[in-house]
């Protein structure tokens, strides 16, 4: 069947008439579901005439079998939202998305078997491959323009040519999608780097470029190795995303439009990443790992046009007057930006919070990683006997906080190079291990979490047995939640002088007039997760830079809310305070 958009000679073609997309990177996972109309509606005031999205194969089967495509997750209903607000859409589904996101889109459960060759021809990678294309598929297909509806492009893999060369692999990515009934272009993407370029090029893909800057050198590269058709570059930088313990990255408005401009003046297609940012609630952030493991903060801001909170920044202002010149912009009045309500809620303890969702895994001679013990298992209690003092080390992955005969003594920082601290004398040794989110790009993608191997004290391995308990942290915001007062703060000690020290629930309520977007100020309180209304907003960590979790408003309602912290070191101000404007940290440029 031949599709209605095509690649044609020098140019897209939309029922035979040249056709450029001005397109912007939205992750449907980083936005509430009740705010996808309100954020494409923004994209498209901004001149937009597509839509791009990525999809993460671990949030529509995080368990195995465990397929899901609703609420959160509901691409068909993303993707109809798109065509009903008049744009295209752009299908990215990988398998692989790397996005910044936990594991680069890849399920726990599949990584975890070390034997099989990630992102390859391998015949088991590709069977559970095609069972997730397959399902992603039945819901695209029905949906691309050929069929009324919005999706003008599909992406095979993604940068596959920084991480392999595998062309069977390719070859049989393509098979599976045009089996699945998809009829649009398929295009890859990489770098404007030729090896990049070469080792993920495909006779059956369009190629296209990732990049900021340069504009002219990177086209001209890009041109090297697609001779014929249009030039597109599907990941325009705009912004950056943020590490804990760096600061936040910005891009000069002016700097990023005149990119913006040049690639348009050029002719060439273009898809803005990222458009609208979002976050990463709950676990879903990724990490990286260069030489040094650095994760990724809850907000996707990414210095994006329509920012985290979904206002129209001064990017995207400039990125309007720049599209205009080059394409038509809706004359529609702009949506003005309002200050979110500003207020304190005192906070009473919940003690021991862990203890209400653990998990009983038994003994191991030698400590299992976390990988062993099941899918998106992120925090594992290991307890072993252990008497004498010495010099402990370990490989943890991430974050350890170490006790002896249930005393804190110190803590163990992969991000940090922190792996080994003075044990004192005792008889029992505990470490409660925290996964702080997946490396998503290159060859470190599904590397076990956990203790890694068998810890030793002064030189000689910690024998066992090993008690595991494993903590349902999405569970403990619930959990806090539905604790009965009567067992609240049963220590008297939780809270003194407004400081707690953890592991330690907080919670509190608070009423507003109506349901509004909030910014939950996490500065006084040390490492943890938040939620309000049991809805899981994510990761805090006092090392920075974001100092605020972002509140979307259909989480929040007229009356009685709840917000709950689970804190895993210690607070110094017992308090919630919701302010009117986010903090995403010190900015750098």
């Amino acid at each position: 069947m031949t599709s209605r958009f095509v690649v044609g000679e020098t140019d897209f073609l939309l029922d035979g008439a040249p056709h450029r997309i001005i397109s912007g990177a939205m992750h449907y996972p980083r936005v509430h579901p009740d705010l996808w109309r309100d954020r494409i509606r923004k994209a498209r005031l901004m001149g937009l005439n597509a839509i791009e999205t990525y999809v993460a194969w671990d949030a529509h089967e995080p368990v195995k079998g465990a397929w899901r495509a609703d609420g959160d997750v509901d691409l068909g209903r993303f993707l109809d939202i798109v065509a009903e607000e008049g744009l295209h859409a752009i299908v990215r589904p990988g398998p692989y998305i790397c996005a910044e996101w936990h594991n680069g889109g890849l399920p726990t459960w599949l990584t975890a078997d070390t034997t099989m060759r990630l992102r390859s021809s391998d015949p088991r990678y590709l069977a559970e491959a095609t069972a997730y294309l397959e399902r992603v598929n039945a819901i695209v297909a029905p949906r691309q323009i050929d069929r009324d509806g919005s999706v003008i492009l599909v992406q095979i893999e993604n940068e596959y040519g920084a991480y392999g060369s595998d062309k069977d692999y390719l070859a049989e990515l393509i098979r599976v999608t045009r089996a699945g009934g998809i009829t649009v272009p398929l295009v890859q993407v990489d770098q404007p780097i030729a090896h990049m370029l070469a080792g993920g090029a495909h006779e059956g893909l369009h190629t296209t470029g990732s990049f900021g800057g340069r504009v002219a050198e990177r086209l001209a590269t890009l041109r090297e190795h697609q001779p014929t058709g249009p030039l597109m570059c599907m990941e325009f930088w705009c912004g950056w995303f943020d590490h804990w313990g760096e600061k936040h990255h910005t891009t000069p408005p002016a700097d990023s439009a005149a990119d913006l401009d040049e690639l348009l003046a050029a002719g060439a297609s273009v898809n803005i990443y990222m458009v609208h940012g979002g976050t990463n609630f709950g676990l879903t952030n990724g990490a990286n790992h260069s030489g040094r493991y650095l994760p990724m903060v809850t907000s996707y801001d990414y210095d994006a046009p329509i920012s985290e909170s979904g206002e129209l920044t001064e990017k995207f202002h400039a990125f309007r007057e720049v599209i205009a010149r080059h394409a038509p912009v809706p004359d529609e009045p702009l949506p003005t930006p309002a200050e979110a309500p500003a207020f304190s809620v005192a906070l009473e303890a919940v003690t021991d919070p862990l203890r209400l969702v653990l998990r009983d895994r038994g003994s191991f001679d030698d400590p299992p990683s976390m990988d062993e013990l099941g899918p998106d298992v992120s925090l594992v209690e290991y307890t072993t006997s252990l008497t004498g003092s010495g010099v402990l080390e370990a490989e943890i992955r991430d974050h350890a906080w170490v006790w002896r005969d249930g005393r804190p003594v110190g803590r163990l920082q992969r991000s940090i190079g922190d792996g080994a601290l003075a044990l004192p004398d005792g008889t029992e040794l505990r470490l409660l291990v925290e996964e702080t989110g997946r490396v998503n790009y290159d060859e470190r993608i599904g590397e076990a979490k956990g203790i890694i191997g068998v810890p030793l004290l002064d030189g000689v391995p910690v024998a066992g047995p090993w008690r595991v308990r494993t903590v349902d942290v999405a569970a403990l915001g619930a959990a806090v939640s539905a604790t009965a007062p009567d067992a609240v703060a049963a220590d008297p000690t939780a809270i003194v002088h407004g400081r707690a020290t953890g592991p330690v629930g907080l919670r509190g309520s608070f009423p507003l007039d109506a349901a509004a977007d909030l910014f939950l100020d996490t500065r006084g309180w040390g490492k943890g997760y938040a939620w309000v209304n049991g809805f899981f907003l994510g990761r805090y960590w006092r090392r920075g830079p974001q100092r605020t979790l972002y509140v979307p408003g259909p989480v929040t309602r007229a009356g009685r809310n709840e917000v709950v912290i689970v804190e895993l070191e210690d607070v110094t101000d017992a308090t919630a305070r919701f302010l009117a404007r986010p903090d995403l940290g010190h900015e750098v440029e």
